[in-house]
């Protein structure tokens, strides 16, 4: 989709009810454009899982078209039970163009206690953005946030990938709760794809390989 535009305004919400899984994507990359007015764009997320059910939140890349200024906010509210995996990419510009710029800020609360709260902004104006202690010339950046009840038992343990020198590096890393955050930089988005594939199959429900209860 060609949006959001610069001023545009866009709110989503979704609310998985109990027991229930839901899996939501979309069918194109979201396309954040420089619009008629300089004022940003706002695009929030508010999300919410009931106890036993599960959300898989994992839309087509956000591309940041130069000139565009996107300021995007996830609101995630999930119960003790709930599991979610949430995963999301980002193109610092279409290929051959510098970065739009955008900032993110991600806040999970679990039973009503934070899990997570976290900001980043890249592109124009953002100190340090493209140095070594941030995205190191890459243009492309991801993140799965994999909350489930099952890693209270056993959680998985830090692990950096590497695909090949120049392939971008991913590093998944457990969070104070049962849960995890894989984060990665790449060149591009198929690169970065590359990576969070590889490390998402690290993250899959423990009990997926030794459970021995099935469904119809």
């Amino acid at each position: 989709m060609s949006a959001p535009l610069g001023g545009d305004r866009l709110r989503i919400e979704a609310t998985v009810q109990p027991g229930a899984r839901l899996h939501i994507t979309s069918a194109a990359a979201t396309l954040a454009l420089r619009g008629a007015t300089a004022e940003h764009a706002t695009y929030d997320i508010h999300l919410a899982v009931a106890e036993h059910a599960e959300l898989r939140w994992a839309p087509k890349p956000l591309i940041c078209a130069a000139g565009s200024n996107l300021r995007q906010t996830w609101t995630i509210d999930l119960a003790p039970t709930a599991r979610l995996v949430l995963r999301e990419e980002q193109l610092l510009g279409r290929t051959g163009e510098p970065s739009g710029q955008v900032t993110t800020r991600l806040t999970v609360r679990r039973g009503g206690r934070t899990l997570l709260d976290q900001e980043a902004t890249y592109g124009p104006g953002a100190p340090g953005w493209d140095g070594p202690a941030v995205l190191a010339g890459y243009r492309a950046t991801g993140q799965i946030l994999t909350v489930d009840p099952a890693y209270e038992a056993t959680p998985p343990g830090a692990r950096l990938f590497d695909l090949t020198p120049d392939d971008g590096h991913a590093l998944l890393a457990p969070l104070a709760g049962p849960a995890t955050l894989v984060t990665a930089a790449a060149p591009d988005g198929h690169r970065l794809r590359r990576l969070l594939n590889t490390a998402q199959a690290v993250t899959r429900r423990p009990a997926a390989t030794s459970s021995t209860h099935s469904e119809p």
